[in-house]
């Protein structure tokens, strides 16, 4: 009887041991596994990256074959559709940097200020409850604030600019920086809080009041984060496209007067993929070399916020 006994508990040892063994084998199976997988996803961003640079090198290539490359970068004359068409893209360049340029001025000050007042200032009760009503605007849809630009905005501009055309640069650019404002301020809150309160406490000691260590402590200390949410807010304004297109106009005149109408690259882009342009036409392929171009300033606007962000970072321990 204990020998029957015996051999059976020898049997469930067994069994569990096997058991075991199988678990372990599977587990062994899923961890090699899991690399590759996550290699395959990290990877996905690298292959769609390289789709999109390939097909717009390729029907860009397409573009200067039949269009001179000093004519595309130098020229301020963009007539696609005429008879004799010319396709200078110096008057798409004007209007996105002009319209960029006055959205920073407005976003930089107010948003830097919104971030000091956050970081520095703000209880925790007030900041909870702030920070996210702010965030609410980067959520609002970017064919609404077209709107608001050109049907709120503008008329109030014209109170004030009585030659302010009906589509202009001025208007848009202004609530592109509004929209811009909740990335700046919050990416610049973040990088001021990151500052370490030792710094602050030894900025107190030594008799400096809260702007004084505000200024000449905390933003110092968090150059590299506030310079980077600047460079990446240029970045979203030169890539927008919804609210130049309602607001802007598609006027290709070259000028640098902010209240006339001006057409940017996005907007040039959404005009072209309208439907008056057939496929394998040269100005089909115009389209991919403002898009290429569009897409070389905002990868040199990232790569410049990566520069300034690991040059001037600051180590804490």
């Amino acid at each position: 009887m204990s020998s029957v006994n015996h051999s059976e508990h020898s049997n469930s040892v067994h069994a569990l041991l096997q058991k075991k063994k199988s678990r372990a084998h599977h587990k062994r199976k899923t961890e090699a596994f899991i690399p590759v997988l996550l290699f395959i996803l990290a990877s996905i961003s690298i292959l769609v990256t390289v789709g999109i640079v390939f097909t717009l090198l390729k029907e860009t290539i397409s573009f200067f074959q039949e269009v001179s490359l000093v004519e595309f970068f130098t020229g301020t004359v963009l007539k696609p559709l005429s008879q004799n068409p010319s396709f200078g893209i110096l008057p798409l360049i004007t209007g996105t940097v002009l319209s960029a340029g006055i959205a920073m001025l407005v976003s930089v000050p107010i948003g830097l200020l919104i971030a000091i007042y956050l970081s520095e200032y703000a209880s925790k009760k007030i900041r909870i409850w702030l920070k996210p009503i702010m965030e609410i605007l980067a959520g609002i849809p970017t064919i609404v604030y077209g709107f608001f630009a050109f049907t709120f905005v503008t008329p109030i501009l014209k109170l004030v600019i009585p030659n302010l055309e009906a589509t202009n640069i001025l208007s848009p650019g202004i609530v592109m920086g509004i929209m811009i404002i909740p990335m700046i301020a919050s990416l610049s809150e973040d990088a001021m809080r990151a500052v370490p309160n030792s710094l602050r406490d030894g900025a107190y000691a030594l008799g400096s009041t809260r702007l004084e260590t505000t200024a000449k402590v905390v933003i110092p200390a968090a150059f590299s984060g506030i310079m980077a949410a600047f460079v990446l807010g240029i970045s979203r304004a030169i890539g927008e496209t919804m609210i130049v297109t309602i607001a802007s106009g598609s006027s290709k005149q070259f000028t640098f007067d902010i209240t006339q109408s001006m057409q940017t690259m996005t907007a040039y882009i959404v005009e072209v993929t309208g439907g008056d342009a057939p496929a394998g036409s040269t100005i089909y392929y115009s389209l991919y070399a403002v898009a290429m171009t569009l897409f070389v300033f905002t990868l040199v606007m990232n790569v410049i916020a990566r520069f300034i962000s690991r040059k001037f970072r600051e180590a804490y321990e």
